[in-house]
């Protein structure tokens, strides 16, 4: 028993029990995630193709851990110009650890069979409230030049300076 699911725009076959590695998906280990992008199942038979996705059918996977991928280097160089420019990047991954495929809504019959991993975190618990700051609008600053000399003459006087001296 398979399915093709879609992820971070990229399309992967999966199978009960088996890790995957996929672009960052939001999560903490242990907490468990629903892909409803199914674009095909198969079970020994013909498969059943989705246009462009098959109703009800959901994959469900828990999240193994989040990491980084390796290091990919990109270098151009552009010859007889002296012009070379090196650059690394790491993009952000996801482990996730398939657990069923569900058709329908219903557990497929070769799920049923094995027993799954329950993990102790559910992603359809509410989220925690986040705390938002609410900015006040700024007062608009009016100034005569009133005010603004009545400042200048506060501020601290300037040293004078020494007068000259003269010979006599």
């Amino acid at each position: 028993m398979y399915a093709v699911i879609k992820t971070g725009g990229k399309q992967y076959r999966v199978a009960p029990d088996e890790t995957l590695i996929v672009e960052k998906l939001p999560g903490e280990p242990g907490d468990r995630i629903e892909f409803g992008d199914v674009l095909m199942y198969g079970d020994g038979g013909d498969p059943q193709l989705g246009a462009p996705f098959i109703e009800g059918a959901m994959v469900s996977a828990e999240v193994v851990e989040q990491g980084r991928a390796e290091k990919i280097i990109i270098f151009k160089k552009k010859r007889r110009q002296n012009y070379r420019r090196r650059n690394g990047h790491r993009q952000y991954v996801t482990t996730v650890r398939i657990l069923d495929i569900l058709l329908d809504g219903k557990r497929s019959q070769a799920a049923t069979a094995k027993p799954t991993r329950e993990s102790g975190t559910n992603s359809e618990a509410p989220a925690p409230e986040k705390k938002t700051r609410v900015k006040k609008p700024a007062e608009p600053v009016v100034e005569t030049q009133a005010d603004v000399a009545a400042e200048v003459a506060e501020a601290k006087p300037r040293a004078q300076k020494k007068p000259k001296k003269t010979e006599e």
